[in-house]
């Protein structure tokens, strides 16, 4: 399996020791990325909805920077501070895959805390056929 380092993204830089993707063979992981506003690397603001919206922008940019689409994912693991944010997360989720033949498989689990504050954060992994 070869290994490469990933391109250069819109998304904003990562805020600590990680690459913000990484190629393992066909597969593309992306870390988890916050609702942050790439130029300013702050929250977009509080609302669970606005930050979704951006952490999967985010996401998106890494994925388009590296060739691959929405089509291409296969796996997220999503990060709330809030499950009682579970039903409004999904509506922003589902609006980024609405074209797509297939949904990825996805985790999502409640935790104490995410970085700045946030309220979800969200990974994935892509698989590029080759």
């Amino acid at each position: 399996m070869t290994m490469e380092p990933n391109q250069a993204s819109a998304a904003p830089a990562a805020i600590g020791p990680y690459s913000p993707s990484r190629w393992a063979g066909p597969f593309l992981f992306l870390s988890g990325r916050l609702g942050l506003e790439p130029a300013s690397g702050e929250l977009i603001g509080p609302g669970l909805e606005e930050q979704a919206a951006q952490a999967m922008r985010g996401l998106e940019a890494g994925l388009t920077a590296e060739g691959l689409t929405w089509a291409h994912v296969v796996k997220t693991l999503v990060f709330l501070t809030d499950m009682a944010d579970f039903a409004q997360f999904n509506q922003v989720y589902a609006s980024f895959f609405k074209d797509c033949p297939a949904l990825p498989a996805r985790s999502c689990v409640q935790v104490a805390a995410l970085p700045k504050g946030a309220r979800v954060e969200i990974e994935a992994v892509a698989y590029r056929q080759g």
